[in-house]
């Protein structure tokens, strides 16, 4: 079970509405009502802590699903951070969404550190920051470097550079903990700038469930390495850790951290990473529950296989264009890429009912990618695993990782199509290091996020926007 690449099924066809810019035609039978909550919590961490910083007292999320506690008089603050204090945020968080853990800060012109004693074990280590102004501190200057254990998270990183819209900044690492091993992360003023400090809102660390991404169950994985010879394979192992770049629901909504398999992820839709996507269709059915014969049920939300895009019903508009997304990424570093695949549409049900090429990074990935016959049948999710290198190029702080699929030759395909479910993105550290450059600084509007359909990075391609009506039989 652990070392399967993956996709998505799905079993009971829906029928699709075509938006193009001057008609609209829908089929419409009956509509499928989703259930809040539709992902069973089916993994318990063995840890959860949800730690506000310069917070004190306890707060509840506005979902209900995590309880904040404040830092303040905590066994978690190391008690040389005498030097680090709590400070109020100077404003709120734009937006309605959850105040906390933003509203708090603990902060410091010198070194602080906080100490967790934690079972071994694959963690989750999610870090908040909000950047505005604290004790009239100039919020420009908030340079520091954050490590957790041996591994440096961010070095030199400005939150002024790399904040989005709202001002808030989430950032997810995966590490492992020894046994008899604290886990200590500390944050550092950066010593390359004047007046620099060092601030933190809010981290949260989730226990991983054993082999859900750089290990297996028994040890390290392999995982094939695009651009490289034929066969050559990229071990991922306890030494490495990991930084979550993107988690997309392809075709679907956003799902929250408490919709998610007990362990807090967000998935994101995939709409502003489109760059190809003519007349791509959305197939849901939420009344259908997958069935986990070849990965574990906590794998990715139920929601994430119920929904997918896939390239249309033109077969021969599908033949001549690749359904692509792209995602910035940091360049020099290389990354691990998982892709998650369900069939669920009635008319494909065996081997060869749609086969269709991936590529990565412009790297071939699958040339015969076929999702029944990795996952024996209809209705079964599986995820493929990938690693490519993003190298230097030109002095480029980013470059675009792209996913693209291709309907395979006719001759070899009862449909020429392709589907894809959901992506995750992951950064490997290189050398114990997974700090990249800080972004160039923000001109206003603030943004970092990649540009939604319809804007200038598609200008010249036509998009229509296909989309699937549930029906309940």
């Amino acid at each position: 079970m652990d070392k399967i690449h993956h996709k998505y099924l799905l079993p009971n066809y829906i029928p699709t509405i075509l938006f193009t810019s001057i008609y609209i035609i829908i089929f419409f039978q009956h509509l499928c009502v989703p259930v809040a909550g539709a992902s069973p919590h089916v993994y318990t961490p063995t840890e959860t802590i949800f730690l506000y910083c310069g917070s004190s007292g306890n707060i509840t999320s506005q979902d209900g699903t995590r309880t904040w506690i404040g830092d303040i008089k905590s066994e978690y603050v190391q008690s040389q951070n005498n030097a680090s204090t709590p400070a109020k945020a100077s404003t709120q968080p734009s937006g309605g969404g959850d105040k906390t853990p933003y509203m708090w800060a603990r902060l410091s012109r010198s070194q602080f550190s906080y100490t967790f004693r934690l079972t071994p074990g694959q963690k989750f280590i999610r870090l908040y920051f909000y950047d505005t102004s604290y004790q009239n501190l100039d919020r420009s200057k908030a340079f520091f470097s954050v490590t957790a254990g041996n591994f440096t998270l961010l070095r030199n990183f400005s939150t002024s550079h790399a904040a989005d819209d709202s001002h808030t900044i989430f950032k997810e690492f995966c590490v492992n903990v020894q046994e008899n091993q604290n886990l200590n992360i500390t944050f550092s003023p950066s010593q390359e700038y004047n007046d620099s400090y060092a601030f933190i809102n809010g981290i949260e660390i989730v226990s991983m469930p054993p082999g859900l991404y750089n290990t297996t169950v028994t040890g390290e994985t392999e995982v094939p390495f695009l651009g490289q010879a034929p066969g050559v394979q990229f071990s991922l192992s306890n030494s490495n850790a990991l930084e979550m770049v993107y988690r997309v629901n392809v075709g679907g909504n956003y799902i929250s951290a408490g919709d998610d398999t007990s362990m807090y992820r967000t998935w994101s839709d995939d709409v502003s990473y489109l760059t190809e996507a003519y007349p791509s269709a959305l197939p849901v059915n939420l009344s259908f529950q997958p069935t986990f014969s070849m990965i574990h049920n906590y794998s990715a939300p139920v929601e994430v296989y119920q929904t997918a895009r896939t390239m249309g019903t033109n077969t021969t508009v599908n033949e001549k264009y690749w359904l692509t997304w792209e995602f910035p990424v940091d360049s020099a570093f290389t990354y691990l890429v998982r892709l998650h695949f369900c069939e669920f549409q009635p008319e494909i049900t065996v081997i060869g009912s749609r086969v269709f090429e991936i590529n990565i990074a412009n790297q071939t990935a699958e040339k015969h990618a076929d999702v029944i016959g990795w996952g024996g049948g209809s209705g079964v999710p599986v995820y493929m695993d990938y690693a490519v290198m993003m190298g230097s190029k030109a002095n480029q702080k980013k470059q675009n990782l792209s996913i693209a699929l291709h309907p395979a030759p006719a001759y070899m395909t009862n449909y020429p199509d392709a589907i894809l479910n959901g992506v995750e993105i992951f950064k490997v550290d290189s050398s114990g290091s997974l700090a990249g450059p800080n972004p160039d600084p923000q001109t206003t509007p603030t943004t970092v996020a990649p540009p939604t359909s319809g804007n200038n990075r598609s200008n010249n391609r036509k998009i229509i926007i296909a989309v699937v009506v549930c029906v309940i039989q």
